[in-house]
């Protein structure tokens, strides 16, 4: 189990790191551009994860947002960067322990990603901006769940549920798919083994 968090900071995961970077702001760029009611922000982070493993994909998935936030001015993403965190290192476990393998079982992942995004943000949500997330389907919801008289906390769960749980499930297929892609001589520079470092 303790193979699960070891990391190897070696060429191959340096030049990970920002190209996983980058993959995240062309996926966020993009959702914003065509409006989707998705982020689409983590798959970069993802493929970190899948690859270097949780710590590698925590680094990512906050690198992500410290740097899109300070260069663009963006306060929210600055405060998600726990969120990517989250889901960077729920990826990288899940993967670690073979839930990478096949379609189903990342299925599985997308979902734990998703709920670990939930459990993170909501909280957030509510403390920043009252419960509501920015996204349109979601914050519909949310609306609803006030009228129907549903406390805020649960209002925003159900707000963030709705968002991240689809975008994590699209954002693993695409992962899923970009890996499976790979060759073996790329993926097998970041299989851990026992010569890598524990960094607990």
């Amino acid at each position: 189990m303790k193979k699960i968090f070891y990391t190897r900071f070696n060429v191959a995961i340096i030049a990970l790191i920002p190209t996983c970077i980058g993959i995240n702001f062309l996926g966020k760029l993009l959702a914003s551009a065509l409006r989707l009611p998705l982020w689409l922000d983590s798959i970069g982070t993802c493929i970190s994860a899948f690859l270097g493993g949780p710590i590698i994909g925590a680094i990512c998935g906050a690198a992500s947002n410290l740097i899109y936030g300070f260069t663009t001015g963006d306060n929210i993403s600055l405060i998600y960067a726990l969120t990517s965190m989250g889901i960077g290192i729920a990826v990288g476990i899940m993967s670690r322990l073979g839930f990478m393998e096949t379609f189903l079982k990342m299925l599985l992942t997308a979902c734990v990603a998703g709920l670990a995004a939930v459990v993170i943000s909501t909280p957030l949500n509510v403390i920043f901006w009252g419960g509501t997330t920015g996204n349109v389907w979601g914050d519909a919801l949310f609306a609803a769940s006030q009228a129907a008289g549903m406390p805020v906390f649960l209002g925003s769960f159900l707000d963030e549920l709705v968002v991240d749980v689809p975008d994590k499930l699209l954002t693993l297929i695409i992962v899923f798919i970009i890996i499976k892609g790979l060759p073996k001589k790329l993926t097998s520079l970041y299989t851990a083994d026992d010569e890598i470092k524990s960094l607990d």
